[in-house]
């Protein structure tokens, strides 16, 4: 483990029309609260979630609050705060099944089926943890599939191991085995598996993070 190492983990639930409510006149004006409120953190796990059961619920933006708890509260995050030395975004194995539909992130022209739209957003956030790794190369961000835990969200049947489902997203914040200092990858239980294929493309990242600033108003640079 890493001496001296302060960890600071971020749980997002923020919810879109909240984000929205709180963003100054500019991207930049809210970068600096949020810098000076926080402070620069050596890692930030986002591990915010609402599940794959939830009946459409929609935000004051108009927003399902699948994706925005799941996906968008952690765009604004890791684009407002000082940059950290490592980004983990938790995902769901759910991902490989979801269909990317970027022009309809609010379910607009869908019928509602709440564990597609939870799979969906899942697929987002390797996609934003993916994105981060190739616009930001001097931050480690990975994705991590925790398992079926025996959560609230995961019910009392699911068959994985509770500690099992939060080693490797702290072991990735705070290790200095090589095998931890890596960036843009997916993990389950300590190993690097395959994604959904979409998850390496590019165009499809950057329409994330196109739709992500569209709606809150902040954008996710990158590095100079």
């Amino acid at each position: 483990m890493a001496r001296h190492f302060r960890l600071t983990i971020i749980i997002a639930l923020l919810l879109a029309h909240s984000v929205s409510a709180q963003l100054p006149a500019s991207p930049a004006a809210t970068q600096g609260i949020s810098a000076e409120r926080l402070g620069r953190m050596d890692a930030v796990i986002h591990n915010a979630g609402v599940g794959y059961q939830e009946p459409r619920t929609q935000t004051e933006d108009g927003l399902p609050h699948v994706f925005a708890v799941n996906v968008l509260s952690f765009y604004v995050l890791t684009a407002l705060v000082a940059r950290p030395k490592r980004l983990v975004y938790l995902s769901s194995g759910m991902h490989r099944g979801a269909e990317v539909r970027l022009d309809d992130v609010g379910w607009t022209k869908r019928r509602w089926r709440g564990s597609a739209a939870y799979a969906e957003s899942k697929l987002c956030d390797v996609l934003l943890a993916f994105a981060v790794a190739r616009l930001w190369p001097s931050v480690f961000s990975n994705a991590v599939n925790p398992g079926w835990v025996a959560t609230k969200m995961g019910g009392p049947g699911a068959p994985d191991d509770e500690d099992d489902g939060r080693r490797t997203q702290v072991w990735l914040a705070v290790s200095d085995d090589p095998r931890a200092l890596v960036s843009g990858r997916y993990f389950h239980h300590g190993q690097i598996r395959d994604t959904h294929p979409a998850a390496s493309n590019v165009n499809v990242q950057n329409g994330l993070l196109r739709a992500c600033e569209q709606l809150a108003g902040a954008t996710l640079a990158s590095e100079r």
